[in-house]
């Protein structure tokens, strides 16, 4: 397994800075959430986590540098899930989830009966197995977001970074992927960097949370020290409110008491 290190990284397109000097660790097996209004930089940071924005400063997954080994090398190091996957038309379910395998494939090989069973196992594993034959383009919101998990499922990397996996879902649908992921960190010991946008589910899911605004880092460690309402009204436009329900964590946030909106 591996853990992830960003040091003092920095991105730029032209002459805008869009991350700071941004550090962060990620333990061998652990959830980190990247939470933080729009525009605060988390897409641009889990691009320069898989190496497709250059950056300044030091990124790492174990002791390797992102960069310093090849596409496929990296590939069977990590896997990604970006906010709005391809999914190409007239491609079925299992094909695109066996291109999951292919950093695990020599240059023009065919794939072998292991690769099969592999992503059959993940299907099977994400009960999508009987999707194997659909036209991925066809599937609801939520069903492709399961078989882009399925996709990582195949590849067997032991980092796994997700943009938004629950963008555009509905409430149910929401807490169905989340509640795979967890299953995919639990059962594959996978560590997982994600950026999320609802913080009650950030408060329920991640072992850890790093708040960025502006491009730098405001805060982090665990859930409980990072949603306070004082740190969460440095950065959040409404007023926030964090309560306990049953144990969890619950953040709301309060409609103005002056807006007369919708009266």
């Amino acid at each position: 397994m591996t853990d992830v290190s960003v040091s003092s990284v920095g991105v730029s397109y032209g002459r805008t800075e869009i991350l700071s000097q941004v550090s962060l660790s990620v333990g061998d097996g652990r959830w980190m959430g990247i939470i933080g209004p729009n525009g605060a930089g988390k897409s641009t940071l889990l691009r320069a986590i898989v190496g497709s924005v250059p950056y300044r400063g030091s990124i790492t997954l174990g002791d390797i540098e992102i960069g310093s080994e090849d596409a496929k090398s990296m590939g069977r190091r990590i896997a990604y899930v970006p906010q709005r996957p391809v999914y190409p038309p007239g491609m079925s379910v299992f094909d695109f989830v066996l291109l999951g395998r292919t950093p695990h494939l020599g240059l023009l090989a065919a794939e072998r009966e292991e690769d099969i069973a592999i992503v059959w196992d993940s299907l099977q594993s994400l009960s999508i197995s009987g999707f194997a034959e659909r036209d991925v383009a066809s599937l609801s919101g939520g069903e492709t977001q399961r078989v882009s998990l399925a996709r990582v499922l195949a590849q067997q990397a032991p980092v796994v970074v997700l943009d938004e996996a629950t963008a555009s879902l509905d409430v149910a649908a929401q807490h169905e992927v989340l509640e795979l992921i967890a299953q995919i960190q639990h059962e594959q010991g996978v560590t997982i960097v994600s950026a999320i946008h609802d913080l009650t589910a950030a408060a329920q899911f991640c072992d850890e949370l790093t708040l960025l605004d502006r491009g730098q880092v405001v805060a982090m460690g665990n859930p409980e020290g990072v949603l306070d309402e004082a740190i969460l009204a440095s950065v959040f436009e409404p007023t926030i409110r964090v309560i306990e329900i049953e144990g969890s964590r619950v953040v709301v946030s309060l409609r103005s008491q002056g807006s007369s909106h919708g009266k």
